[in-house]
């Protein structure tokens, strides 16, 4: 997916979410349901959410410069963070908001037409959300996942409202459509908190198990008995680009042409496996002959040891700044 494609994706949620609003607002206007009430204002928070969002994604994509030398990718997060705060205030606003009209209650009127606006939102809302969801899982963006997660929250939310406003057409009891209002406020700020803590961890280079794991299986499937070791892996998030980089230990007599040669290679076996951009560090240590005990390389001319195991790459021990064969002497 293109840079442009990205801003697209965010566009689009930017523009559903304003027509979206302003539909459930036209909902309340004609019903004065108090469940109608805190679902358009919740897509006042959709609306200040993906504008910000848009405006994250567009500065993601500036390349990097001498005051931000590692791009403005960590904006996302920032963006993510952000819609999972207003998120969580709008919750806070609607219960308080539902607590009034219980004690101040106001008529309700025309509440399957309301119902027939609403529903329309509901649909467009999940099928729009889960697809720029999964365009940002693709692209690896955290603002677009997070917009797209929003818009999937606020179609969940309406379906319950949707129920609730049912069980008030059936029942005839008011006081319901208050009660769904508070049920409705406290989905919204456990989602809005869980949005706001992933942001925060992203913000604070919090590991991702997920990304750790896929780097370790994409070595250890390509791996090469030239490469005697690979420790102390660092994987840090930009927004949707990666910064990985690690220590690896080649043979001592290699000429620094061929030292090179195998560097620019695990740089392109990691870059060819993901959509997003990807910088690579590779620190290079000589052999020792310790290392002996574990090397695969083959006719080895300067062998001291015979080998005596393969150790496994695994995600617990390629993030451990420590060479492997300090373990495997240990065994």
């Amino acid at each position: 997916m293109s840079i442009s494609r990205k801003q697209q994706l965010i566009w689009l949620s930017f523009g559903v979410s304003v027509i979206l609003m302003l539909l459930k607002f036209v909902a309340w206007w004609l019903t004065g349901s108090s469940a109608i009430l805190s679902d358009a204002l919740e897509s006042i928070v959709n609306v200040l959410a993906s504008g910000f969002a848009t405006y994250s994604v567009y500065l993601a994509s500036q390349p990097s410069d001498l005051n931000h030398p590692y791009g403005h990718g960590k904006i996302e997060f920032f963006s993510a963070g952000l819609e999972g705060v207003l998120i969580l205030l709008a919750g806070i606003f609607i219960i308080v908001q539902a607590i009034r009209q219980w004690i101040y209650p106001e008529p309700i009127q025309k509440l399957d037409t309301g119902m027939i606006l609403v529903g329309i939102t509901m649909v467009v809302n999940y099928v729009v959300g889960y697809y720029v969801q999964k365009e940002g899982e693709k692209q690896g963006s955290p603002s677009l996942i997070a917009d797209g997660k929003h818009l999937q929250l606020d179609a969940l939310s309406t379906l319950i409202l949707l129920f609730g406003i049912g069980l008030v057409l059936l029942s005839g009891f008011v006081w319901l459509d208050r009660l769904i209002s508070v049920v409705f406020g406290v989905i919204l700020i456990f989602n809005g908190f869980q949005i706001a803590r992933k942001s925060a961890g992203g913000l604070m280079d919090e590991a991702d198990d997920s990304t750790v794991k896929r780097v370790v299986d994409i070595l250890r499937d390509h791996r090469k008995d030239y490469w005697i070791d690979i420790h102390n892996l660092r994987i840090q998030h930009y927004g949707a680009d990666l910064h990985i980089d690690c220590h690896l230990t080649l043979p001592y007599y290699w000429d620094l042409e061929k030292v090179h040669t195998a560097v620019h290679e695990v740089e392109a076996i990691l870059e060819v496996e993901f959509n997003s951009r990807v910088e690579i560090f590779v620190h290079v240590d000589p052999c020792l002959p310790a290392c002996c005990h574990h090397c695969q390389l083959k006719d080895c001319p300067v062998r001291q040891f015979p080998r005596k195991k393969e150790i496994n790459w695994t995600r617990q021990n390629l993030v451990l700044n420590q060479k492997h064969f300090l373990e495997a002497l240990k065994e």
